[in-house]
């Protein structure tokens, strides 16, 4: 029981630290890179209806 007590208390400090050290900045930064992604998915989508290309 005590075991599983300390994990939970580990992993909350653990948590907390990658809170405050930087792990909102590292999701922004990929936030923006899968924004920057689907965009890019969506102008390709886009080339391949309007020409009328098919993968298959």
């Amino acid at each position: 029981m005590s075991r599983n007590l300390l994990i939970i208390i580990i992993a909350v400090i653990v948590l907390a630290l990658l809170i405050t050290g930087g792990l909102v900045e590292a999701l922004r930064v990929l936030l923006y890179i899968g924004l920057v992604l689907a965009v890019i998915a969506l102008i390709v989508w886009l080339v391949r209806y309007l020409t009328g290309r098919k993968t298959r």
